[in-house]
Formats: structure tokens, sequence, C-alpha cells
């Protein structure tokens, strides 16, 4: 982007994307919170959520492109591992993974105001991996979301990157992965740290790609949790400009 173009983005972002993005984030927070309550959470925590984060890529014109969508099935439960470059990665996926899932979040997100209650209304599993009890109550929430066929999605890094470049992985990932015993799917996100960086809100218009590897299934013994680490470390890593 040229000097002009850069100004005129960072008026639109500011005084009218800006205000359109916090508008249709509570409305989505509410309507995902009072339909979770009335039943159904599977539908009322994906789609209005689902439709928020393409409406938001739409909005600050971000591209997405998906790659090797046609490696999961709609009806198999997966447990969904990405590289975190930046916030994007949330509306990437949300929007475009096109399966049904629920997050393995940080515990401070649910502070929040209004998303928070409406990720834990619609089923959204809180991390609090501070002690050995918070671990356990993780992996009974956890068990108890996937028990009805859903998928989990999480960020082995546990925070976005400053630079970029992936940080070290956390293996308490790949061992809640190995407790579930279902399929770990990789996914590679390039392009979002471009897009809004960790240091700033101010955001850069670019494409972002979604890379969907190939399921790594759990053998007679389950899963060797450090090779599956360092298996999805160099997935991921591979499809990274």
């Amino acid at each position: 982007m040229n000097k002009i173009s850069r100004v005129l983005y960072f008026i639109y972002q500011w005084f009218i994307a800006g205000p359109i993005f916090v508008v249709a984030t509570f409305i989505t927070a509410l309507i995902t919170a009072f339909g979770s309550m009335i039943g159904n959470r599977d539908f009322w925590g994906y789609w209005p959520p689902k439709y928020w984060a393409m409406f938001t890529c739409w909005l600050f014109l971000m591209r997405v492109k998906v790659v090797g969508r046609e490696n999961i099935d709609k009806k198999t439960s997966y447990v969904f591992v990405a590289n975190h470059q930046g916030a994007y990665d949330i509306w990437s996926i949300y929007g475009f993974l096109n399966h049904n899932f629920k997050w393995l979040m940080k515990k401070e997100l649910e502070k929040i105001f209004a998303v928070g209650w409406a990720c834990k209304r619609a089923g959204h599993v809180f991390v609090d991996d501070s002690s050995i009890h918070g671990i356990k109550t993780t992996i009974k929430d956890s068990e108890e979301t996937l028990k009805d066929g859903m998928s989990l999605v999480i960020f082995p890094e546990g925070s976005r990157s400053w630079d970029g470049k992936m940080i070290p992985f956390k293996r308490g990932a790949f061992m809640l992965a190995s407790e579930f015993g279902l399929p770990v799917v990789p996914i590679t996100i390039d392009g979002s740290f471009k897009a809004m960086p960790r240091f700033t809100y101010n955001m850069t218009p670019t494409k972002i790609t979604l890379t969907i590897h190939k399921p790594i299934y759990p053998g007679e013994k389950g899963f060797n949790t450090k090779q599956l680490l360092l298996q999805c470390t160099e997935e991921i890593q591979s499809a990274l400009s």
C-alpha cells in the first residue's frame, strides 16, 4: 500500500469499519448467548459466529484462501491444532474452516464483555493451566464437550507470536489430544501477522491462507505426545511462506 492508501484505510478502519465491527460483535454475542440458553448450543455457538467472522474479514478487506479442505470430513470429530500469528487466526478458522467445533481458550478471555459470556454459554472450553486441578478440570470439561461428536480447536503456542514466527508448542495441547484419542489435524495460518500483528490494532488488507493438513491418527497404543508435537510442528511449518 502506498502512503495515500494507508491513510485512507486508516480512516476507513477506525471511523467506518471499526464501529460497525463493535456493533456486529455485540449483536453476535447476544444471539449466541441467548440462542445457546434456549437450546442446541452447538448450532448457536457456531453459525452466528461463523458469519460474524466472515463478515469481519470482508469488512476489513481481508481475503481468505483455504487449501486442503478435502482432507477433513464434516461428520468426523477432530482436534485441530494451529499456529497463532494474530487475531485474524480466529476469524479465519471460525469463518472458513467449515467444520463445527469448540475453542480451547485462555481462562482470562472469559472476562471480555459480552463475548466471554457468550463463549461460556456456547460451551467453549476455558483452560486454567496455573495448577494441576485446573488442568484436570479442563480435561473433564473437554471430554464433556467432545462426547457428542464435537471437534476442538487449540493454539498450542499458547499466545500470539510477536514476530510472525512460530513459538515452540506447549506439550499440554498434545496431551489433551492424546487423552481424547481423536485424529489430530494440523492447520497452518499464513498472513494473519501482516493483517494485524500483536503489537498494534492497525490493520493491513492482505491475503490469509488457511492450509488444512491431513489428519494424524492415533496408533494402537494411542499417541506418543512428543512425536505428535514434532509432527504437527513440521506439518504447520511446511506451509508457512
